[in-house]
């Protein structure tokens, strides 16, 4: 009977294979369903990420990096996992915003699986970088090689170099180091400031270790420049895949040309998330070309206190509410901004004959522009553009230092007597008087009118405004006009149902304030 079983299964299996052979079953496609003209598009495509590849590869390096346990503990913001997962220091130990803050930046030279951690006290690692000229200078980030004591660089062939430091720059995260070796071709660079969301890119580089490893992507957005990570940043955004140990190398278009440096990440896993940072080209070989020539990075001043420029502010000084630029909030005496002309309330539009979208974007160009030399600057003021030169200094000497004192009492150690309230925003104000503007640690000599309540609840509170701070200056007629009674105050208060103004608190810059009636 078990015979007889074996036989008929025997049987069936054989049927099948004949049934099979003859067609019954589907037919696998011989290829996909694609047009011509599309597999013609796809194909050439494929040959242009080919040809990108293939053209970068020979200035493209790995670097491995050593350095000392002491070193890592200084840079420990820069190392998403010091040590093991679920270790004292380990993410799950950590609070979230440090958890985040630390997912910020991931430590190129050393992805976690690389890390060793030797009975010697040293910790090693790989990053990226690329060839920036034919002198042996390779560009990468400072992260990478922050507290180095040892630095080797490999190349695509597979030579090996000692490199050493040449300059580097915290504030922006830019390194640059040198190698002896100049038989490699220096990466051409593009124009970053050129991009737009939805250009085609590459990230090269060695993430864990893996050397030459190149990802796709387009430019998710530009002028990122509220990361939070570098003192000085106008990000790049790209979904190319960015993973420890692609730090420093290079963001390519499809014409081979570095247009950034890849910095950062932002992820809740360690792992690529789709949202990459990179440095633009343009800031880092400025910073590159500084650090090459003087060894240290040379950065401008002009000596002003800067602020948004907000919609409803730019329809009280009569711009577009769409309108693009900075406002001016103070102007340091005698430095450059003084004597160009510029005044508290002007709204800078363009620079250098570039326009001025945001704060960051206007405080790192002026940075980055040359000390001693003149700059065409565009500006609003009294409804109507105006125009200027300005002179940027060198930034040693445009010192901010005493702006501002600090407040020796707090508001409610003295309750001055004579108060006025401003119905419908919230505030009560009073005359400021020198003894005041001691008390509460502003400059004997500032004038204007002190908050001394602020009703909760109310517009006032909503925007942060405190018992006090120094309203110095309004916005009446589209002019920014200085205010010295509550009676002058309390006449434009009472007319409008917006009030624009600017707003001074001890131990910091100070910042225009646009406040709304609530609607009943």
């Amino acid at each position: 009977m078990k015979r007889n079983a074996v036989a008929w299964a025997a049987l069936v299996v054989s049927a099948a294979a004949l049934v099979s052979s003859q067609g019954v079953t589907r037919p696998l496609p011989a290829a996909p369903k694609v047009t011509a003209e599309s597999q013609k598009i796809a194909n050439a495509l494929s040959e242009a990420y080919e040809g990108v590849a293939d053209f970068v590869k020979p200035s493209v390096v790995q670097i491995s990096v050593q350095r000392k346990m002491e070193g890592l503990n200084k840079g420990a913001r820069r190392l998403p996992f010091p040590g093991s997962p679920n270790g004292p220091n380990g993410p799950q130990n950590l609070d979230p915003k440090e958890f985040e803050d630390m997912l910020r930046r991931f430590f190129g030279p050393g992805a976690p699986e690389k890390e060793q951690f030797g009975g010697g006290g040293v910790a090693e690692g790989t990053g990226s970088g690329f060839v920036f000229d034919d002198r042996g200078h390779i560009l990468t980030n400072n992260h990478v090689v922050e507290s180095a004591g040892k630095i080797s660089v490999k190349f695509y062939d597979g030579v090996e170099v000692p490199a050493k430091v040449v300059g580097a720059d915290p504030q922006t995260d830019v390194a640059v180091i040198k190698v002896e070796n100049t038989s490699y071709p220096a990466l051409p660079r593009g124009v970053s400031r050129k991009l737009k969301v939805g250009d085609l890119v590459m990230a090269v580089g060695s993430p864990f270790g893996l050397s030459h490893s190149v990802t796709t992507g387009i430019i998710s957005a530009t002028d990122r420049n509220s990361v939070g990570i570098n003192e000085f940043e106008s990000f790049l955004q790209t979904d190319a895949a960015i993973n420890p140990g692609n730090s420093g190398g290079p963001l390519v278009n499809m014409a081979g040309q570095v247009v950034g440096i890849n910095a950062a990440i932002m992820t809740r896993t360690r792992g690529n998330d789709g949202v990459g940072f990179a440095i633009p080209i343009d800031m880092a070989s400025t910073v590159a070309e500084n650090l090459v020539k003087f060894g240290k990075v040379r950065r401008s001043r002009v000596g002003i206190v800067l602020g948004p420029l907000t919609p409803s502010l730019a329809k009280q000084l009569g711009l577009e509410e769409n309108a693009k630029g900075v406002v001016v909030g103070e102007v340091l005496k005698g430095s450059p901004a003084a004597k160009a002309g510029l005044k508290p309330g002007d709204v800078i539009l363009g620079f250098n004959g570039e326009p001025v979208a945001s704060v960051p974007t206007f405080r790192l160009t002026v940075s980055s522009s040359e000390a001693g030399k003149s700059f065409n600057l565009k500006y609003w003021r009294d409804g109507k553009e105006q125009t200027t030169t300005i002179v940027p200094a060198p930034y040693e000497e445009v010192a901010f230092d005493g702006l501002r004192g600090r407040a020796n009492e707090t508001p409610e150690a003295r309750r001055p007597s004579e108060k006025a309230d401003i119905s419908g925003f919230g505030l009560e104000l009073q005359p400021l008087t020198p003894e005041l503007a001691t008390q509460f640690g502003h400059p004997e000599d500032v004038k204007g009118l002190m908050i001394s309540k602020v009703k909760p609840g109310s517009p006032a509170e909503a925007a942060g405004l405190e018992a006090g701070q120094v309203i110095s200056r309004v916005v009446k007629d589209k002019r920014v006009q200085t205010v010295t009674t509550v009676k002058d105050f309390e006449a434009l208060a009472g007319k409008a149902d917006e009030l624009a103004f600017y707003v001074e608190a001890s131990g910091a810059p100070g910042h225009f304030v646009t406040l709304s009636k609530p609607k009943n």
